[in-house]
């Protein structure tokens, strides 16, 4: 179930750092709320999960898949560069998170 946490957790991150493009430095009111909403529900979740995961592993994971997932949304969304070695990075990123699940009792 702290795996299950963790990766929500993640989901929540992404949340946030996109949310934080449509801020617009804060400056937007119901973007702002749902960003900063999103981070408490992030880092809470990251906290729960915490109970029962190392913290260096807890944190790389909740870490990546925030960066992946936001990657991945900023191609989407924002028009980013989807250039063949930015998308081999972020695979080489899933694929320590995946290593770290493998090598992590719980």
């Amino acid at each position: 179930m702290s795996w299950f946490i963790l990766v929500v957790a993640g989901l929540f991150e992404i949340g946030w750092a996109i949310g934080l493009k449509y801020t617009e430095g804060f400056t937007r009111l119901w973007p702002t709320v749902g960003t900063v909403l999103s981070m408490i529900i992030s880092l809470g979740l990251l906290g729960v999960a915490m109970k029962s995961l190392p913290v260096g592993t807890a944190y790389a994971v909740w870490v990546g898949v925030g960066a992946v997932g936001t990657a991945v949304l900023g191609i989407i969304l924002l028009d980013e560069s989807a250039h063949f070695l930015r998308i081999l990075s972020l695979g080489l990123i899933v694929a320590g998170i995946v290593g770290l699940k493998l090598a992590t009792p719980a």
